[in-house]
Parts: structure tokens; sequence; C-alpha cells
């Protein structure tokens, strides 16, 4: 719980990153609230595997709240599979004051934001309308030459098509509440992974906000979505065995006007 002052307003803030519960001991009060899912996971081991999909987010303002205590679930992101797939596993729901965001969809995978395509023979997954945005096409030359996975959805903007053997860039996030009159950018999509069959390839740019990093065969790691920011991971392709592709759990912050 923290408080700050922006423009002679003073707030109360209540920050989750995890479920736990809001309780409101008496009285009533009208509440802001930002509500974001976890993020889908990149696919990964598949040459041009797409990044996963941010999840959805969602903020309000004026809701009111009476005493009692009420449920806050956050919502995990996804791991990043440790087998070769063309698709990459969903993120979970977050819930708070009777308000669902939906998870963020796994590479090829529809959800709050969708996946990234992986090739072109994976179409990209749809957003959620008002909490995200579309994931971007994968792309092959045929033969495995050079292919590259899409970006996944953010709540900015969709995810980039894959372009030869480069991935496509995440889409990006959006600001909304933190702890302080800051507003911090969430739910950037993850990019989508890059594949030559000689070198060159690169692994798109995850979207601001959060969005990990997509990777490039043994080269360049895919990287996981920043922590509470709902963002999705970065697709990959490469000899590892540490699978850091993954999405990044959301998070849920309530803010209400207290006296100076």
């Amino acid at each position: 719980i923290t408080q700050y002052t922006d423009s002679g307003t003073t707030y109360r803030v209540h920050t989750f990153r995890g479920s736990g519960k809001f309780l409101v001991s008496a009285g009533a009060a009208d509440v802001d609230y930002l509500i974001i899912a976890g993020g889908g996971a990149g696919a990964y081991g598949y040459k041009g595997s797409g990044g996963g999909g941010a999840g959805g987010m969602l903020t309000g303002t004026g809701y009111a709240v009476s005493a009692g205590t009420y449920t806050i679930t956050v919502g995990a992101g996804a791991a990043m599979r440790n087998t070769g797939t063309a698709a990459g596993d969903d993120g979970a729901d977050s819930v708070a004051l009777c308000v669902t965001a939906t998870a963020g969809g796994g590479a090829t995978s529809g959800g709050g934001s969708g996946g990234g395509g992986t090739q072109s023979s994976s179409a990209e997954g749809s957003g959620t309308v008002g909490q995200g945005n579309d994931g971007g096409a994968g792309v092959n030359t045929g033969g495995w030459v050079t292919a590259a996975g899409g970006g996944g959805g953010g709540k900015g903007a969709v995810g980039s098509a894959g372009v030869g053997d480069v991935g496509g860039d995440g889409g990006a996030g959006a600001t909304g509440y933190g702890i302080t009159a800051t507003t911090p950018t969430y739910a950037g999509g993850g990019g989508g992974g890059g594949w030559n069959d000689s070198t060159g390839e690169t692994g798109g740019d995850g979207g601001s906000g959060g969005g990990g990093q997509g990777g490039a065969t043994a080269d360049q790691e895919p990287s996981g979505g920043v922590p509470n920011t709902g963002s999705g991971g970065g697709g990959g392709y490469s000899g590892s065995t540490t699978y850091l592709g993954s999405g990044a759990a959301g998070i849920v912050i309530i803010r209400y006007e207290v006296a100076a």
C-alpha cells in the first residue's frame, strides 16, 4: 500500500503482484483500477517461432465499493514449453471488482492480445476488443531457407509480421496507473523468432511495456516478459535448455482519494 499526491489530489494505492484480498473496513468509496492478465508464451524449438501476446489490460474509474472483502486474482504468465511446437501456452486471467482481464494468447493463439504466427502455416492469434490487439503473421520462404515468426500483440498496437529471417516486433504496450504519479507502460507483446539456414537472422524486439525479445537459433536467446507487466514472451529457436520466452504475470492496482 502506497500513497502519493498528483495535481493536488492524494491517492492511496493497493498494488497486487499476486492474488489476495482488498478489504474495505467501513464506509464506501469510488475507486480507480488497473487489471492486467498474465502474458502468453512464445513458441520454441521451431523455425520462425511466434511471440506471445500480452495479457488483456483494462482500466476504470469511479467503481463503487462498500464495506466488505473483495477477492483479487492475478493471472500467471505462461511458461515456455520445453518441446518444439508451433504454439505457445496462454497466460491466465486476472479478476478484480467483478472485472475480468483475458489471458494473453501464446504464439498462434487468441487472447487479451493475440500471439504471433509461426511461419506462414500458422496464423496469428486475435486480440480481444478493448483489451489488446492481434499478433503479427509468420512467414517462410519454402524449403526452410529462411523463416520468421510474428510478434505478439500488445495493449497499444498489433504485433509486426515476420519478414525474411527477421522476427516481427511485439506490439507496443500502453500506460496505466502506477504506485506513484508516474504512469508506467504495461502489456507489451513478445518479439518473434528469426531463422536462417546460413547466418544473419534476427529476433524481433519486444514491445514497449515489457515484451520479451525474440530469439534467433543458438546465437540469440529469447527472453521472457518483464514480471508483473502482463507482457508476452519472445519466440525462439535454439539449442538451449533454458526456455526463457515465458509470459509475464499480470498485476492489479486499485487507488482512491484520501485526505492529504
